[in-house]
């Protein structure tokens, strides 16, 4: 038997199903009902979780709006709003996003820094990106302004999430980095170097790694609030990623299977990854 999720007691007993076929239990002790979803991150929405993570995934996987989502779930017979699509990308892909570095293999200690630029309507924003030595990327973090404080806020946030204090950081020549790296990795070895460069250290596979970022924003209007964009942002990287087969055991989703199998796999890895979500405290 589950333990009963409100008083965390093991004793419970079958009660019979619910009007979704669910199987139901009656706590003995503070004689609540629950079924093995109520925990679940999806419990109390109208459909099921299969179908909100698939709406989710399309959303970030692909370059397609909210509205096109909605034609796609419609054509399944499914209902829904373009904003409620949204509001699932804004509820669960920061939560998506967190199961999957949980669970994705250490990033390496040798980070690779850069900011991209980001416009809508006049309004530019910054986004801070850091990948490792093998191109897996450690963390971002989008920032309505470009100075040593969004610098160290961006190392502090990799190195709280990652668990892991970089040996060393190679930046371009943006003089808040050598403050930040300073502050926040003390014992880390600051490269400073550029994008052209015949020879030696350079920041070219990082300013590769924003190509994704760019293509997807592109058929977009942009990022309307800097909090809202670091959610979705965070999700399209996580998704990204499972698709790069970075997953511990999913080497084999980039190369091997034909590529019908590989979608196949990564679909159900990351349905995998959501139904393990659990409601927010």
């Amino acid at each position: 038997m589950p333990p009963c999720p409100a008083c965390q007691q093991p004793a419970a007993k079958r009660n019979g199903h619910d009007r979704r076929g669910r199987q139901k239990y009656a706590c003995r002790t503070c004689r609540r009902t629950f079924t093995d979803d109520t925990n679940s991150a999806f419990s109390g929405y109208r459909w099921p979780a299969d179908v909100i993570l698939t709406a989710i995934r399309w959303y970030l996987a692909y370059p397609l709006s909210s509205r096109q989502i909605v034609e796609l779930l419609a054509e399944r017979g499914i209902d829904v709003s373009h904003r409620t699509v949204l509001n699932w990308v804004q509820a669960f892909g920061p939560q998506l996003a967190a199961e999957i570095r949980r669970r994705r293999r250490p990033v390496g200690t040798r980070w690779i820094v850069d900011e991209v630029f980001l416009f809508r309507k006049g309004q530019k924003r910054y986004l801070y990106r850091a990948i490792d030595e093998d191109g897996v990327v450690v963390d971002i973090l989008l920032r309505e302004h470009r100075d040593t404080a969004s610098a160290e806020a961006f190392f502090r946030q990799a190195i709280a999430r990652t668990g892991v204090v970089p040996d060393a950081v190679v930046t371009d020549h943006h003089q808040p980095y050598i403050k930040a790296v300073k502050i926040t990795c003390p014992g880390a070895q600051h490269v400073r170097t550029g994008l052209h460069r015949a020879c030696g250290e350079t920041t070219k596979s990082v300013e590769r790694s924003h190509v994704p970022t760019r293509d997807r924003l592109r058929s977009s209007r942009g990022l309307k609030r800097t909090e809202t964009g670091q959610r979705f942002l965070e999700g399209f990287e996580a998704v990204r990623h499972v698709r790069r087969g970075g997953m511990p055991g999913a080497a084999h989703l980039v190369r091997g299977p034909a590529l019908h199998a590989r979608v196949r796999q990564v679909v159900a890895a990351i349905h995998r990854l959501g139904h393990g979500l659990r409601r927010q405290p």
